[in-house]
């Protein structure tokens, strides 16, 4: 059976093994091979994060491709409480990519879109006609501005990935929201969730489908069932140490991994005190 890691992002199709790549997802095999196919769900089926880039410019047009794929995500009551700010200055990539570690692919990537929760369109127009707009100091407006920004960057993922690109999330610009909202000039009541980079992926690093867990760890029905199996678990901490193996990485338990990544405040890498963070950016959080 062919191996999905040897496989180019823009080469996936429609008649795309729809086993081989539930294979590369799931490892084991024991999941059904006759499922509903097309060339959207192979995209998404072969999903992987790319953290290595060709210097290339983008098509022109891909930009504002990736927007309007964005902005035909569902998006609670209308209201669009989210934005993006493009970023491509090398200067300014270079800062987002200190604040986020020094993960070099910021800086790699010819663009890096930074997503925001954004509540101050509405407190602006509420201002503006000196209208109330008590309902954007409580915790669930947040909570929509914070959803409607996740499912804007994931249609923008998918139309990337659907042109070849490749792309990689960067939630450690959470690391330091308030320097990133100094660097990027945000307004009060806009957040900074999480950072996209978006290019073409360097040749001479294809990175494997990652696998994820069965799908009976995660998909309940009717009620809630058992999400922690230790057969269950202890079959994927194999198959990600053998995918380690494959991509030269540090064979560890995903276990072992998940559970150092919530031991303790030190472990959030800063964002512990996010909370004060989002309070001082305008997110009363009631």
């Amino acid at each position: 059976m062919t191996n999905p890691t040897a496989q180019t992002l823009s080469a996936v199709t429609a008649t795309d093994g729809l086993e081989r790549l539930v294979r590369a997802r799931y490892r084991d095999g024991q999941h059904p091979a006759h499922l509903p196919w097309n060339a959207t769900l192979a995209v998404l089926a072969a999903h992987r994060s790319v953290r290595s880039y060709k210097p290339d410019s983008l098509p022109e047009g891909t930009l504002e491709t990736l927007v309007l794929a964005a902005q035909s995500a569902a998006t609670s009551s209308n209201l669009q409480t989210w934005s993006v700010v493009a970023v491509t200055d090398p200067a300014r990539k270079a800062v987002l990519a200190e604040i986020a570690g020094g993960q070099k692919h910021i800086v790699q990537a010819p663009l890096m879109l930074v997503w925001l929760a954004d509540l101050s369109r509405l407190k602006a127009m509420a201002d503006r006609r000196k209208q109330a707009a008590e309902g954007l100091d409580y915790l669930e407006m947040a909570t929509v501005a914070i959803v409607d920004a996740a499912l804007a960057a994931q249609n923008a993922v998918i139309a990337a990935e659907s042109l070849g690109l490749g792309t990689v999330y960067i939630g450690a610009l959470r690391n330091d929201p308030g320097r990133v909202a100094a660097l990027l000039g945000l307004p009060k009541m806009a957040f900074a969730v999480f950072g996209l980079c978006v290019g073409h992926a360097a040749e001479e690093v294809v990175t494997g489908v990652k696998p994820r867990l069965a799908p009976e760890v995660v998909l309940h029905r009717e009620t809630y069932g058992q999400s922690a199996d230790p057969e269950a678990i202890a079959r994927y901490d194999t198959a990600m140490q053998e995918f380690q193996g494959e991509q030269a990485m540090r064979r560890q338990p995903w276990s072992d991994q998940a559970l150092a990544r919530v031991a303790d405040a030190r472990a959030l890498s800063g964002r512990d005190v996010l909370a004060e963070v989002l309070a001082e950016r305008g997110f009363r959080l009631r």
